[in-house]
Formats: C-alpha cells, sequence, structure tokens
C-alpha cells in the first residue's frame, strides 16, 4: 500500500485532473511522488492518431511501439464503461481468452503525445480500396478534437485496469494491456529506446528495481522534479535510483546482493516464528511459485495473510518482521543504460556483473554512440560511421558484447530489434527476466545521432535486420540442459546489401560527400563484417 502522501499525489493523476493537484498533497519529509510527468502536458503533437475501430484487428501493436506511452489499450466490460463520453470509441475484443461483452478500447492522451506517427506507420489493418487509410490515422490537434480527445482520456484513465492474472503476457495484444509504468518521458519524438524502457515496466514494474546509468535513458527518466516512472492504484511500482557511467553495473549488483541479504534474513525469521504462524502459511511464503502473474498474486495473498498475523503476534520478533516482509515477493532487478555505459567506460562491472551469475537483468539501449553527451564515438560504433572523434568515419570494428557474455557460458543473451520484430523481443523480456540467473538484452535503438528522421525508425530498424547490421538471436544456457544448442538465430539470413541500410543514414553518408574513395573503402569492409558476423553466428548456432 502506498503512503498517504503517494495516494494525494496519484489521485488528481489517475482522473487526469493535474492542474487541480492541492499544495498539502507535497510530502513534508521532501519525499517527491512518483509520476509527474504526467502533469506536464507539453501539448508538442500538431497531429494525433484517430483510432478506426470499426477496422481495427487488436494486434497490441500500437501501443507496444509509442515511445511515450501515449496511446494505450484497456479491456474492460459494458457495466465499466456506461458513462463514458459522446466521442470515446470501444468495441467488442477479438480473442477466446476473453469473457462475452468485453470491450476495448485504444486511446490517445492528446496532451502528451508526441506527434511522431509510429504507431500509424506499424498498424496493419488497411483499408483494401485505399490502403493509406489504416485503423490508426493522423488527425490534426485542433477544436473540438483537442477538448474531445481530453474527455475520453480522462474517462479512459478511470476505467478499471484488467486482472494481470487473466492476461496471456506472451502476446503483443496482452501484454499491451498491463498499464505502463513509464510514462510520458522527455525522449525526443520517436524515441527507440524508450519501447524498451516502457516494456520492461508494464511487464514487471510491480516488482521492478532499476538502477539506471547516467545517460539519455536517465535524463528523460529522472529529469526532476518531473519523473516518468510511476505507481498503479494501489501504490506498487518500480523503484529507481540513477548512478554514474563508471559504477552503474556495480550500483545495480549492490541492489541484489542487498536484496538477496535481506530476503535470506526474512526467510531465518519466518522460520523462527514457525510454531506462531503456522507450517502452512511459512511453507506457501518460502516455496511460493513466483514465475507467473498467478503466482505473484498468491505470494501477494500470502503475504496479507502473514501480514495479519504478525499485527496480532504483536511481539517484539513480529514486529521487526513486520517491517521486511515485502522481500518474500520476488525483486525484479534491472540495470539499464546505454552503449556508451555498458561497451566502454562502465564496462568493467558489466563484465563483472555477466561473471557473477547472479540474478540481474542487464538491458542495453544501443545506440551506437554517446547519444547525451553530443553524439561522440563508443566502442558500439559500426565501422564507416560518422561521429565526433571518428568525423572521417570509424576505422575499427565494433565491439562484440554478446560475445563476451557468451564465452561465460551461463548468461542469457538477447539481441533484439522491436520495430523489426515485436514479438520476438517481447517473448526475449519475459525469457531474461524468468532465467534465474544473470541476463543481457541488448536492443537497438535509432537515435537522431544516426542523422535519421525518427518518423522512420521500424524502417531503419527492419533494415539493420534485412541487411545484416543487427542479426537477432538469443542464446539461453538451460537448453544445453535439454540437449540442445543454446544460441538461436531469430532471424533469417542477409537478403539485402549492406549500402542500403548505410544510404539512409547521415552519419554514413556525410563520408560519400566529403571523402568519397574513403567512404567506398568502408562501405566495402562493413560489408564484408556483415557477412563474417552473419556466419560467426550460423556457426555457433549450428547443432
Amino acid at each position: 500500500q502506498a503512503p498517504e502522501f503517494v495516494q494525494q499525489v496519484t489521485g488528481p493523476i489517475i482522473a487526469g485532473h493535474g492542474d487541480e493537484l492541492p499544495v498539502s498533497a507535497f510530502p513534508i519529509d521532501g519525499t517527491w511522488p512518483t509520476g509527474t510527468a504526467a502533469w506536464e502536458k507539453r501539448n508538442l503533437a500538431k497531429e494525433i492518431p484517430i483510432w478506426q475501430a470499426d477496422m481495427c484487428i487488436d494486434c497490441g501493436k500500437c501501443p507496444f511501439v509509442c515511445p511515450h506511452a501515449a496511446i494505450r489499450s484497456k479491456a474492460f466490460t459494458v457495466d465499466d464503461n456506461s458513462e463514458h463520453p459522446l466521442t470515446f470509441k470501444a468495441a467488442p475484443i477479438k480473442g477466446k481468452e476473453f469473457a462475452a461483452g468485453t470491450l476495448i478500447s485504444y486511446q490517445v492522451a492528446p496532451e502528451d503525445c508526441t506527434g511522431c506517427g509510429l504507431c500509424v506507420e506499424i498498424c496493419p489493418a488497411k483499408d483494401k480500396q485505399n490502403p493509406e487509410f489504416k485503423a490508426l490515422n493522423m488527425a490534426p490537434l485542433t477544436p473540438p478534437l483537442l477538448d474531445d480527445e481530453k474527455l475520453n482520456w480522462q474517462h479512459f484513465l478511470t476505467l478499471p485496469e484488467y486482472d494481470r492474472t487473466d492476461i496471456r503476457t506472451n502476446t503483443i495484444k496482452g501484454s499491451m494491456l498491463m498499464q505502463p509504468l513509464f510514462e510520458f518521458s522527455g525522449a525526443c519524438t520517436g524515441c527507440g529506446e524508450t519501447p524498451y524502457v516502457r516494456l520492461a515496466s508494464q511487464l514487471f514494474g510491480e516488482r521492478m528495481v532499476v538502477a539506471n546509468a547516467t545517460g539519455c535513458s536517465s535524463i528523460y527518466g529522472g529529469n526532476l522534479p518531473t519523473t516518468p516512472w510511476t505507481i498503479t492504484n494501489e501504490g506498487r511500482g518500480p523503484a529507481w535510483s540513477n548512478s554514474l557511467f563508471e559504477d552503474n553495473a556495480e550500483f545495480g549488483m549492490g541492489m541484489r546482493v542487498a536484496i538477496d541479504q535481506q530476503l535470506d534474513e526474512v526467510q531465518h525469521q519466518l522460520n523462527d516464528l514457525r510454531s506462531e504462524l503456522g507450517d502452512d502459511l511459512v511453507d506457501a511464503l518460502l516455496s511460493g511459485e513466483q514465475e507467473t502473474e498467478l503466482g505473484i498474486h498468491q505470494q501477494r495473498q500470502h503475504l496479507g495473510e502473514l501480514i495479519d498475523k504478525l499485527e496480532a503476534l504483536a511481539t517484539e520478533p513480529a514486529i521487526d518482521l513486520l517491517d521486511k516482509v515485502d522481500v518474500l515477493i520476488r525483486r525484479s532487478v534491472w540495470i539499464i543504460g546505454g552503449d556508451g555505459w555498458a561497451y566502454d567506460i562502465g564496462f568493467g562491472g558489466v563484465d563483472h556483473d555477466l561473471a557473477s551469475g547472479r540474478d540481474v537483468n542487464i538491458l542495453v539501449l544501443d545506440t551506437e554512440v554517446y547519444s547525451n553527451t553530443g553524439g561522440q564515438t563508443s566502442k558500439a560504433t559500426p565501422v564507416g560511421a560518422g561521429a565526433k572523434f571518428s568525423a572521417a568515419g570509424k576505422r575499427s570494428s565494433k565491439k562484440n558484447l554478446a560475445d563476451v557474455a557468451i564465452s561465460y557460458g551461463n548468461v542469457f543473451i538477447a539481441q533484439v530489434a522491436y520495430g523489426a520484430k515485436d514479438l520476438h523481443t517481447l517473448k526475449m523480456f519475459l525469457a531474461a527476466e524468468a532465467y534465474p540467473g544473470t541476463s543481457l538484452i541488448i536492443a537497438y535503438a535509432p537515435c537522431i545521432s544516426h542523422g535519421v528522421d525518427l518518423h522512420h525508425n521500424h524502417d531503419r530498424q527492419r533494415l539493420a535486420v534485412e541487411t545484416g547490421h543487427w542479426p537477432l538471436f538469443h542464446y539461453d544456457p538451460r537448453l544445453k540442459g535439454e540437449g540442445k544448442n543454446p544460441m538461436v538465430l531469430d532471424s533469417k539470413a542477409p537478403s539485402r546489401p549492406y549500402i542500403e541500410f548505410m544510404q539512409g543514414e547521415g552519419r554514413f553518408n556525410h563520408l560519400h560527400l566529403n571523402a568519397p574513395e574513403i567512404a567506398e573503402q568502408l562501405q566495402q569492409q562493413a560489408q564484408r563484417e556483415a557477412d563474417e558476423r552473419w556466419q560467426h553466428y550460423q556457426r555457433l548456432a549450428q547443432d
């Protein structure tokens, strides 16, 4: 349960009336409340997406790709929706897993949308007579549309969240019914990083602990006094903190070690109070399955029973234990940062984490350049790319972080690109978090530093995969126990020449204008490296 001041603060947020926040809602102790980015209402978009309910196929792709969690889906009953605005849209949901009469809505937050259009680009539902017309279409954000959509958004927020235990989290549609606990960040319009962070917050946010390296993800993630990290109506949400470039991996490992130590202590105290609490309750808490949403829900129910009994006991050991019992809910520790941190300045700590075997999830938001500090070359910058300190094109190869992790043999590794293969990305997040050891997700993130219009974010990701610049794969050590190869290729062999990838980005193109002979040499080198990279992974994946 959230502290009283958090409940006071989040009330106006949930209702969508940030301008009515009472002064008394601010805490006396100086602790800043969560979810404050919802109050900004920056009104950046000139156009916003409008949902055509009759055309929608309920694929869930639009909220999946939204960089700002500004378009969302909810499933609800007719009774839940009884007092809706006249312009609010809902339709019967598709899918046998939902009860008859269940409705769904895809609703945009008009004042928080940045107008990137990525949701429209990804939408697969097209009119047969006019393929340009889809189930989502951009429309000018002018009155009365703005006023109507503000009312619709406020109503949408009052609708109850769907029961997480009934959601098929391994589907795009199902996972997008979960409330994002990372919303309305100050990231660039069309940002390639934030969809990964938002996805993690939806899947694991209620029990998520985040160590965030300094960089883009810490600036848009903790740009106080506003923060996009928020909580549910029940007061649950991510615990987030930022550390330096140099030590974020160690910072996150410290969180994991501390949680493990606390859990060990609480388990011993539970056993000491076994006679007072009862064997059944203690055994349920110590051995409860927490790999699924249903298992987490059941553990919370047992925890509620434990709290009641400890409060009734009121002995000194019971009171001492009462303050610590929330650690019995399985924590999901995430160590997040960019490639400048993971490949370069913070690599020593990342390597230490990879070697530890501890249950941490490392998410690398790979823009292949130091994005936040002006676009300097990092060890993740590919050959031929121009950046600060490699203005004439980088001559050395990109560091292979995945191979470093593979060498340990017990690390779960996934290389993903959500705009190229969204379901693969979702499944890799779920598999990485469920893995009982160290996991590493390397996520491709197009950036304005690439010299691209991020309206074409998804095209850049698709080309990166199709040309062999960014093969999709995962390495799952658990497969060894089944007599299988742990290395699995998840994308097809490159089907397009590498030059097609290079031609679409300013970071490569500028060299063709200034030094065409050098650009040609680096282009040929890049093609060779892409071919060799694919052949290398193909060999690793052979049975």
